[in-house]
């Protein structure tokens, strides 16, 4: 078992579950560093990808056999209680006993579950920080997550713009620190 990347995994969400917890009731519709998405979208956005991790991981489904069930709105009138049970069931999958040596089918193609574990783990590191500039918290990433995240994105951090999913990166500003740059590689502007 990769504990190091359960630890990050299991870190990153508790650093997204604090921050959905610090969501003040008139901050949902707030905008984000995401262009079009409010704290609602974004928090919805990180809780459907948790949810499709038991049914692809510990269930051994496909992305068709699950179909369209987290398109739309999955946080009902309870966000921060969906969220909850959503990173709690994807942990606690990405946990089982075996999981990371199975092989999961993606939209994108098959992969490794532990590949799977990382890329969702690197998702969820940049959304906090997004979560966290969007409500006014703090939006320092803890050093070791940020490490993460950028050893994960790196072989493809320049194949992201063209998925339409993250905007083109930008330049860092001169001498800027890990977390900058990560940030600007994955089209943040700091």
């Amino acid at each position: 078992m990769d504990t190091r990347l359960l630890d990050r995994h299991a870190e990153a969400l508790a650093l997204f579950t604090d921050r959905v917890h610090a969501v003040r009731p008139e901050q949902w519709d707030a905008p984000t560093p995401c262009t079009g998405w409010s704290v609602r979208d974004l928090v919805n956005h990180v809780t459907a990808e948790q949810l499709w991790v038991p049914p692809l991981v510990g269930e051994g489904r496909s992305v068709s056999d699950v179909g369209d069930a987290y398109d739309g709105d999955v946080l009902g009138g309870h966000p921060a209680v969906t969220w909850d049970r959503a990173a709690s069931a994807a942990k606690a999958a990405f946990r089982e006993p075996g999981a990371l040596d199975r092989g999961v089918g993606l939209s994108h193609g098959d992969t490794t579950v532990a590949a799977y574990c990382s890329q969702m783990t690197a998702d969820v590191i940049v959304h906090a920080w997004d979560l966290s500039r969007a409500i006014g918290a703090d939006d320092t990433l803890p050093d070791a997550l940020v490490g993460f995240a950028a050893e994960e994105v790196a072989p493809y951090a320049a194949e992201l713009s063209g998925s339409g999913l993250f905007a083109p990166a930008v330049e860092p500003p001169e001498g800027a620190d890990r977390q900058t740059r990560l940030l600007c590689l994955l089209g943040r502007r700091p």
